[in-house]
């Protein structure tokens, strides 16, 4: 626990004085929702896509002091929601020192500090938690236990002599030592439901009872969880009792439109720092990657009951970008710029983020194949305007043909592009710009969407591909 400005009072008498004020940790919570919400701030920032649909919900949960279950497939941002509620926590609380469970020095509910409080007074020592002390969180698994969330007998402190009967011989569990914040679940339903009954009497009657104990701890702790909905998981579920002892449940969602889920590939995606070799994504190439996305949540060979995490956009980002900076090392280019021909390295990277949900025999790679080829289409044609390809097509019905490919150096495109101006003409308006890799990558996507399009023939080979016309020369 790391220690504030030594000017913060450092007593219960200094405390006292100071005019400091406690308050249940809901209500603590709510005000500083509420400060947020009227200075036109988000309650908990960086979530792209909830605006409108999660946020709005949240925010009532937390004004009208619920307890919240977020509901949602996974890879919807359901544990950074979670964590983030830790910022709407004050910087700084006072506790009675040496407290396990954070006790309010106005108001201990632990033997321990009870009986400080009692024999030092005013002299009562004071130390200060910051918001990370006061946010708890647990991944639910089968063999979570009570003593795990409650608490248990600590056998070392009955070895040490004191009796049994001793509330001091406690061991607190992540709960109560969570005290005065806010506790997070993973996964809720993966918890026994033996052990969810222990937790009622937290949402309910804000208590705890440890084993045979004469002891019930009012609690002062805001709980949230996170849960995948119960028509999909078949691992457990959540009993009906705590189900309805949740104020809110809110229900997360995937990005409902290319653009959104463009921003928040563009916010998660890791950059790739490599020196000597400068990344450019253009916007149309991130704008397949999250077309990708959108199209396998659509699909009917995919499982939707799993749903299609964001994170098969951002990792399929990272790889295109990778795969870029790859030949750029390779060729000694000191641009990286995507490319159509970099989209088979996303097979690697989308592998096990697709569950399928079909009888033939397609797998994994074709799939994603087949959805890149659907998303490239798309962005075509929202990208180029069909009246500048005409010129590009004729130009090789004389029999010609262009070969792209991923070893294929920038240069190479310039020097088809030079000979043929009505191809030069379109990709340089996608470009926007006259830098050779930035070139090379809308030459790419021009050609290949003028094939998915059937205005071209297209021979595939190992790395690359030929363009011919469809015209018998």
């Amino acid at each position: 626990m790391q220690g504030p400005q030594t000017s913060r009072p450092a007593t219960l008498g200094e405390l006292r004085a100071s005019g400091w004020q406690s308050r249940p940790v809901k209500a603590e919570v709510r005000a500083n929702a509420a400060r947020r919400i009227a200075s036109g701030e988000p309650v908990v920032a960086g979530l792209v896509g909830y605006e409108r649909t999660v946020l709005p919900a949240l925010e009532n949960a937390l004004l009208a002091e619920h307890d919240i279950i977020f509901l949602g497939e996974r890879g919807q941002a359901k544990t950074r929601l979670m964590r983030s509620l830790a910022d709407l926590l004050d910087e700084w609380l006072p506790i009675v020192a040496g407290s396990e469970i954070l006790d309010d020095p106005f108001h201990p509910v632990s033997r321990y500090a009870q009986d400080l409080i009692a024999q030092k007074g005013d002299e009562c020592p004071i130390e200060w938690a910051g918001r990370d002390d006061r946010f708890g969180e647990k991944l639910a698994t089968p063999d979570t236990s009570i003593a795990d969330l409650i608490g248990e007998v600590d056998p070392v402190k009955v070895a040490e002599g004191r009796y049994l009967s001793d509330e001091l011989t406690l061991h607190y569990g992540l709960v109560p030592r969570t005290n005065r914040g806010i506790f997070a679940i993973n996964e809720l339903p993966d918890l026994a439901e033996r052990i969810q009954v222990g937790l009622l009497n937290v949402l309910e009657e804000r208590d705890i009872q440890v084993r045979g104990y004469k002891v019930r701890l009012p609690l002062d702790v805001m709980l949230v969880a996170s849960a995948n909905p119960e028509d999909y998981t078949s691992r457990g579920r959540i009993i009906t009792p705590l189900k309805d002892r949740f104020g809110a449940q809110i229900r997360t969602h995937y990005p409902l439109d290319t653009a959104t889920e463009v921003r928040v590939v563009l916010q998660e995606a890791a950059p790739v720092d490599v020196s000597g070799v400068s990344v450019d994504v253009p916007l149309y190439m991130a704008e397949v990657v999250a077309t990708i996305s959108q199209l396998a949540r659509q699909s009917p060979q995919v499982n939707q009951r799993s749903g299609v995490s964001v994170r098969l956009g951002v990792a399929n980002y990272e790889t295109l970008v990778a795969a870029a900076t790859r030949r750029a090392l390779r060729l000694g280019e000191s641009e990286a710029v995507p490319r159509v021909s970099d989209l088979a390295a996303l097979a690697s990277s989308s592998a096990g983020k697709i569950e399928l949900d079909t009888l033939d025999e397609t797998g994994d790679d074709e799939l994603v194949a087949r959805l890149s080829r659907q998303a490239v289409l798309a962005v075509f044609r929202s990208s180029v305007d069909p009246g500048d390809l005409g010129p590009a097509v004729s130009e090789l019905d004389d029999g010609s043909a262009v070969e792209v490919g991923d070893d294929l150096p920038a240069s190479g495109y310039l020097e088809v592009l030079s000979s043929r101006p009505g191809l030069r003409a379109p990709v340089a308006k996608l470009a926007g710009s006259e830098r050779p890799a930035a070139l090379a990558a809308a030459a790419e996507l021009v050609l290949e969407g003028l094939h998915l399009s059937k205005r071209l023939n297209k021979h595939s080979h190992a790395g690359g591909a030929v363009y011919r016309s469809k015209r018998p020369s």
